[in-house]
């Protein structure tokens, strides 16, 4: 049995349009077919999950089974009584396996854990957000067989987009009308050939032509060098339109299956400021931690009232938020480093609009300011990237065998 990456070869999008057909013929009709969508996405999990990859397969059952227990439990527990402690330990068990994949690396040597599979950090982002809705009551029933669907929906188990349990359903389940598929199907086109021009041509120029000699000459240079401003803004590029290209194939994927799943990003090289930027760059897993992790966490404070600065308590938030997604990349101080400065970002951010607002009359607003401001951002972004990338590292190890 062969295996498959999502979205990397002709292959691929040439058993999506053959597959495709009774899909778009039945809601061209405007009636779903679940059956043959369930088979479908069954036939490219084993595509994904199979052959040399079978073992990802199976942790993928045992993790989905265990994680599905977990949330019927939890569900059953929740109709009945809501103590903070059950909910923090189901919270914590969700995202165990989670931590032992991305643990596992830095404790035993680079060694990828015998648990890990393809998307488990996407599929965990579902799990923990339901987990979430549960307790807030946003989710009122536990269907297995729906639940079962989010948590699988091949288009974005790899990498995302991140979706919402209720969203998803409500799109699941929703019998579109010719004119809206219509709309869908058009976009849903759109989106996968735009996702080509940006991963298999942009990103292949920035990537695999460009960036393997630029690479090459700045390690030969050593230490600060126009040869590293150029890797800088090179990485950047590849991993802006390698990244997109991907989530577009993931969302017009969706869009032709009937589901709208969110877009993931929105011009965020053209933000003003560097929280703008995370409101356009990667946009649902931003919200997703925004929702789940800091004003979770900032209520909890205020409610508590652990401390009474609302300024320290957003300034803990982001500290926190940040630390957890440098981690969550991976245990190394190049990630960690780049969360730390992206929250150190975002706290000047809101100091300076907050000394902004104070003083609008005596700072200057016109078309000047605001692509100095783009610039600005820009290349902060950049230079957090070149931290993210982790060429530095591999600078400073170079330097030393020299």
């Amino acid at each position: 049995m062969i295996s498959m990456q999502p979205y990397q070869n002709p292959t691929y999008f040439l058993l999506i349009a053959l597959s495709f057909v009774p899909i778009i013929i039945a809601n061209l009709c405007e009636k779903k077919i679940y059956w043959y969508q369930t088979l479908i996405s069954l036939g490219f999990l084993t595509l994904s999950f199979g052959g040399i990859k079978w073992h990802q397969g199976i942790a993928l059952i045992i993790y989905i089974i265990l994680e599905v227990i977990l949330i019927k439990l939890y569900f059953n527990y929740r109709m009945r009584l809501n103590n903070s402690w059950v909910f923090y330990l189901a919270v914590i068990i969700s995202i165990v396996p989670l931590v032992i994949v991305k643990a596992t690396p830095a404790v035993y040597g680079g060694q990828v854990s015998i648990i890990g599979f393809l998307g488990i950090s996407y599929i965990t982002f579902k799990i923990v957000g339901m987990i979430m809705e549960i307790r807030d009551g946003a989710i009122k029933d536990f269907n297995l067989w729906k639940t079962l669907q989010f948590l699988l929906f091949f288009p974005t188990i790899s990498s995302g987009p991140i979706d919402r349990y209720r969203r998803f359903i409500g799109d699941y389940d929703k019998k579109l009308s010719r004119e809206k598929y219509l709309d869908l199907l058009e976009k849903g086109i759109w989106y996968i050939f735009l996702g080509f021009l940006y991963k298999f041509f942009i990103a292949y120029f920035f990537g695999t032509l460009l960036m393997p000699q630029v690479a090459q000459n700045a390690l030969a240079h050593g230490g600060l060098s126009w040869w590293l401003v150029a890797y800088m803004y090179i990485w950047s590029m590849d991993l802006f339109f390698d990244f997109a290209g991907y989530s577009l194939f993931a969302v017009g994927t969706s869009y032709i299956m009937g589901i709208a799943t969110p877009m993931n990003f929105n011009k965020p090289f053209a933000a003003p400021n560097i929280k703008e930027f995370w409101n356009r760059w990667h946009m649902t897993l931003s919200f997703w931690f925004r929702d789940y992790i800091y004003m979770r966490l900032v209520f909890f404070i205020m409610k508590k009232k652990l401390i009474k600065s609302r300024i320290t308590i957003a300034n803990l938030g982001y500290l926190t938020l940040f630390l957890i997604m440098g981690f969550w990349h991976g245990v190394t101080w190049y990630y960690i480093v780049y969360g730390l400065f992206h929250a150190c970002a975002i706290i000047i951010c809101d100091a300076w609009l907050r000394f902004k607002k104070k003083h609008r009359q005596q700072i200057p607003s016109n078309r000047f300011t605001k692509l100095f401001a783009i610039f600005l951002t820009f290349n902060t972004v950049c230079f957090s990237f070149l931290i993210f990338s982790g060429f530095l590292n591999t600078m400073m190890f170079h330097h030393i065998m020299k």
